[in-house]
């Protein structure tokens, strides 16, 4: 048995050297690119969905799609790496689900810069001390995102990605710390919410204390008695708490969609998704008037969201997405029609759909 293994262990070993050299010559062709583009930007979200969904449609036993596309995407961020070190903004502190979120989108061959809040964020990037930004824009159980909708009606940045981060919610606290101790829970308000069910049954004269952040509430857990923190992994990582339980989600699908942002326009791909705003006059059947142009059309909506204006009292916009291109031939005569007939109208950003 061990002839066979140190068998197995050497043609591993010389897959290893060939991927290597795989490898460097991947990067080769990505230096030469980077020099044929002139500037333009390293980061272009439509080439890397084509590469990662190409990966994804052929992998199979014995890596799965999940595992192959980590792996390539840490290809292409080192890669991406030589052409442009990208600096991107995100909601901190570190150890954040929004974190999650970059590494997740660009990998590890990137600077993340955690901002104390969205708004923050978002300034980071108009003022182009990063290259772009990362917000969370709504949750699977707990809906949109106020502020990070509100912001979106005002800024010059472009939506050009969105990443769907499977959100895992741990109770952890100091080590050697048991459950039947724990008089304090931190979180923030929505992972408060989102683990309501599980706090109900398993600590239920706990007090539940919302804080800024999942990272904050980690600290504070790590330097208090009796305390604990809902947060992800990396948190507990950070601050060297241990994990009291494991997903303590109510709904196992929890997810929080997060939006890339950034003075970039996108190309089609054949799997997008195009964010626009409208608003119309308050009169009677002016909002099916508004949403006519996309059923005429046969363009899916995916989400609609209304939100106060800021402009004048009792006025409201509409926050609509939908699946296609805006570019696209399908979908650009309902765009045309909806500028002519919308009091408001502008597309906040057509980029790949969340690989």
């Amino acid at each position: 048995m061990s002839d066979d293994i140190d068998k197995l262990r050497g043609e591993i070993d010389r897959l290893d050297d060939e991927l290597l050299g795989l490898l460097q010559r991947r990067a080769r062709l990505a230096q030469r690119i980077g020099t044929l583009k002139g500037g333009a930007p390293a980061y272009r979200p439509e080439r890397e969905s084509e590469i990662l969904r190409r990966v994804a449609a052929q992998a199979g036993a014995p890596l799965p799609a999940e595992a192959a596309t980590r792996v390539f995407r840490e290809v292409i961020s080192a890669c991406r790496g030589l052409e442009e070190a990208l600096q991107i903004a995100y909601l901190g502190p570190e150890g954040t689900f929004s974190e999650q979120a970059v590494r997740k989108h660009f990998g590890g061959a990137v600077r993340a810069e955690p901002a104390a809040s969205i708004d923050e964020v978002f300034r980071r990037c108009e003022s182009g001390a990063v290259h772009y930004a990362v917000v969370p824009a709504e949750n699977s159980t707990e809906g949109v995102i106020g502020r990070t909708l509100d912001l979106l009606l005002v800024t010059p940045l472009r939506i050009c990605g969105e990443i769907e981060l499977r959100v895992q919610q741990n109770l952890m606290a100091t080590r050697g710390a048991a459950l039947a101790a724990v008089k304090r829970v931190y979180s923030h308000a929505q992972s408060l919410a989102q683990c309501a069910g599980w706090l109900n049954q398993n600590l239920p004269a706990a007090e539940r204390v919302p804080v800024s952040s999942n990272a904050e509430a980690a600290r504070r857990a790590a330097g208090e008695s009796g305390a604990a923190a809902i947060a992800g992994e990396p948190a507990a990582a950070r601050f060297q708490l241990e994990l009291l339980a494991r997903s303590i989600e109510d709904d196992p699908n929890n997810t929080t969609r997060f939006l890339v942002l950034g003075p970039l326009d996108t190309a089609p791909t054949g799997r997008d998704r195009t964010s626009l705003v409208l608003s119309a006059e308050n009169k009677p059947g002016a909002v099916h008037a508004l949403l006519s142009p996309l059923a005429q059309n046969r363009v899916s909506m995916t989400r609609i969201e209304s939100r106060p204006s800021l402009q004048r009292k009792w006025h409201y916009v509409f926050f609509v997405d939908i699946l296609g291109h805006a570019a696209d031939p399908g979908i650009a005569p309902a765009l045309e029609e909806l500028g002519r007939i919308a009091s408001l109208f502008r597309v906040l950003g057509a980029y790949p759909r969340s690989v």
